[in-house]
């Protein structure tokens, strides 16, 4: 049994799971120690509100009212049809904390989403705002270019220490811009202008960003014109079989495609890959695959590129998603959670890879002095309050959780992830077939009960938890409370 937030057991169909509400300090070594600053100071609004919990009135940062639906309305009249999250969820956040935004409309909301990883310490944590704060009063500039600044300094050497020691030795970084796709873009110049070759290797499934070049080597590029290699998965396996073996055939068809001399395979410049695959549906590398491939490209002289943008900084229950393996890439992608919840983004890659010349790669905004103050803070925390390792311990936890709920929900094909980031897939119990319309009416039912969640995955069948690192157990309880209320009434509501 599962004992809930609101007490109700939900029935794992199998051995007693541990309740997500046990004291942290079951996980030795993991806690928050007790001078950290709570994330929600005692004035601030609570972290788990009741269910259609309402604030009495609600004003803008001036103080005057708001009114919800004409910001909304005007929304949809002068944004672009490209707009994503703000048709799924119709809300004006006015005011956050931790785990929770405020709406105009009064309603708290329990936020898994977490600007889709970006929060690695929630909304408005202490130590960001602090950090803030302080570039703010010194007089400091807040952009600067690509000058060097005692903020870029405190940055860059706080980033050093937390890379993996094989690569830090020996690293070069670039500021690329503000966002994850600009990482990316950069990091296919670097390796092509090193290896002066063009092809690259990417796996299906993949996302790397919006700009055309990410777009080629995501999974949805409509002209292929990369290498698209079949990324391990159990429950649609490409070759039939899933796990070990799955993973197995994987690397082999990998290995085979790249010494077949008759394969039409480009000379590869670098391979990318996630080491979770987020937007494809929360899908973990097998370990021993992802060591398969450094091997692979190791002996061809091929650049690793790891995109680490939404799995770095402790979200998988390691710092860097490709630290359980054990693998050390040529290159590493950064932005998300790097930046304090403020826009940056860079590439760390080996410095013999550094042979650009001056102005090869540039970026107005690779200067911001606020987002590398607010990312020093959010580094630090995590490292020093061992929030990674509280990760992997909060995490396994709610996947038991949800694996004992999907016992008595045949809707729930699977439930994946690693650390927190976690994915429950929904299928029809029928054909297995995956389920998007169900999917989006969890979503829809979990926002009635003050929950956001986001979908993801081929089909948009699953549903993604991404919450912040400095999660508790009393939260986590109250997060899995309101999904396993949410399914039963969606798949009532789809039929």
């Amino acid at each position: 049994m599962f004992e809930t937030q609101s007490g109700r057991a939900i029935s794992a169909g199998g051995p007693t799971l541990v309740a997500v509400t046990e004291p942290a300090a079951a996980a030795a070594g993991t806690e928050i120690p007790p001078q950290v600053p709570p994330p929600v100071p005692p004035q601030a609004a609570p972290q788990v509100p009741p269910q259609g919990n309402r604030a009495p009135a609600t004003g803008g940062p001036g103080g005057g009212s708001v009114v919800p639906e004409g910001i909304l309305r005007r929304q949809a009249q002068r944004e672009s049809a490209a707009r994503t999250y703000a048709r799924s969820l119709p809300i004006v956040p006015v005011r956050a904390r931790g785990l929770t935004i405020e709406g105009a409309d009064g309603r708290r909301y329990l936020d898994c989403l977490s600007g889709a990883g970006t929060l690695a310490l929630g909304h408005n944590h202490p130590v960001v705002l602090e950090a803030i704060r302080g570039v703010l009063d010194s007089g400091a500039p807040l952009h600067v270019l690509d000058l060097a600044t005692p903020v870029k300094d405190a940055f860059t050497t706080e980033l050093f220490a937390n890379l993996p020691p094989a690569l830090a030795t020996d690293a070069r970084i670039q500021f690329c811009g503000p966002a994850g796709t600009d990482a990316v873009e950069a990091a296919l110049k670097l390796v092509r202008t090193a290896t002066g070759r063009s092809g690259l290797l990417a796996f299906t499934g993949a996302y790397h960003g919006m700009s055309a070049g990410a777009l080629d080597a995501s999974g949805g590029a409509p002209e292929v014109r990369v290498t698209r290699l079949p990324y391990p998965q159990d429950l649609r396996c490409p070759f039939g079989v899933g796990g070990p073996e799955g993973a197995e055939l994987s690397a082999r068809w990998t290995e085979n495609l790249l010494d077949d001399p008759k394969g039409g395979v480009p000379a590869p410049a670098g391979m990318i890959v996630e080491p979770v695959q987020g937007e494809g549906g929360v899908l973990p590398a097998p370990d021993a695959w992802l060591r398969r491939m450094r091997e692979i490209t190791e002996a061809r002289g091929i650049p690793l590129i790891a995109d680490e943008v939404q799995t770095g900084v402790g979200r998988t229950g390691a710092f860097w998603g490709v630290d359980h393996a054990g693998v050390v890439p040529d290159v590493m992608v950064l932005s998300k959670a790097i930046g304090g919840s403020l826009p940056l983004a860079v590439i760390v890659y080996r410095a013999d890879l550094d042979v650009w010349t001056p102005g090869a790669h540039a970026g107005t905004f690779r200067g911001n002095q606020l987002a590398m103050a607010a990312g020093t803070a959010t580094l630090a925390f995590v490292r020093e309050n061992r929030l990674a390792e509280r990760a992997a311990v909060l995490g396994e936890r709610m996947l038991a959780a949800l694996q004992g709920l999907a016992c008595s929900h045949p809707c729930i094909g699977d439930v994946r992830g690693r650390g927190l980031m976690i994915g429950v897939e929904l299928v029809d119990p029928d054909t297995g077939a995956a389920a998007p319309a169900l999917a989006a009416a969890v979503r829809q039912e979990c926002l009635d009960r003050g929950l956001i969640v986001e979908l993801g995955g081929r089909h948009g069948a699953v549903v993604r938890l991404l919450p912040p690192l400095t999660l508790t157990d009393e939260q986590a309880a109250a997060v899995l409370d309101r999904l396993a209320d949410a399914i039963p009434a969606a798949v009532r509501r789809t039929h």
